[in-house]
């Protein structure tokens, strides 16, 4: 049960994605041009996101389990430290380059061409370079 709710959760999550445009590089991109010809309306698919996300994290924050009775993990610290904010410009400068975050680049693979494939290929590189990182304890 767990897995088909984990589906149907993905499904309607990639195809908000696709409603919102973020799948869009372009459209992402003019998102990010705030000093050129700016698309503010992927603020608003966010400030949806933003708000949606708040008061289901305020929920999981009262409940040790879900409603499917597994149980809730949120994150345990709130420390901001040198591996956070490197993880924060390395994710941000791979989204302004190619307009891709890991969510919508996962939604595009059946609809993008071979810039998305490469996106998502480079994006598992990097996965794998730093799960090796944190086993041979370099971060």
């Amino acid at each position: 049960m767990a897995n088909l709710m984990a589906l149907i959760a993905g499904l309607i999550f990639g195809v908000g994605l696709i409603v919102g445009g973020m799948t869009n590089p372009a459209k992402v991109l003019a998102f990010l041009d705030v000093t050129g010809d700016w698309d503010p309306s992927l603020a608003f698919v966010m400030m949806g996101a933003i708000a949606v996300g708040f008061f289901a994290f305020k929920s999981a924050a009262k409940h040790p389990t879900s409603v499917l009775g597994l149980p809730v993990q949120l994150p345990g610290t709130r420390l901001i430290d040198r591996k956070l904010v490197l993880g924060a410009v390395i994710f941000g400068t791979g989204w302004g380059i190619a307009g891709f975050c890991p969510g919508p680049a996962i939604a595009s693979l059946l609809t993008g061409g071979p810039a998305v494939w490469l996106f998502v290929a480079s994006m598992l590189a990097g996965m794998a370079v730093h799960t090796l990182a944190v086993r041979r304890g370099w971060l």
